[in-house]
């Protein structure tokens, strides 16, 4: 694997389509723990979920605030 910029967003891609899939975030094809290949694989797959999931949960209506009276 390059570990290039291309790369890194392709991987990116893939976590977020975990997540709009319903994979957990522990899901992940990549080793956190591996050579420099899944390290690099693991952290920015899981950058993506993560920024999947917040999208979604900003997405979400909040609850309305209570104005104290």
């Amino acid at each position: 694997m390059q570990l290039t910029r291309q790369t890194a967003l392709a991987l990116q891609q893939e976590g977020k389509a975990a997540y709009e899939a319903g994979d957990p975030h522990d899901s992940s094809p990549y080793d956190r723990l591996g050579n420099a290949d899944q390290q690099f694989g693991y952290q920015y797959w899981t950058r993506g979920w993560v920024t999947a999931r917040s999208a979604a949960e900003d997405a979400q209506e909040p609850a309305g605030a209570s104005t104290g009276r």
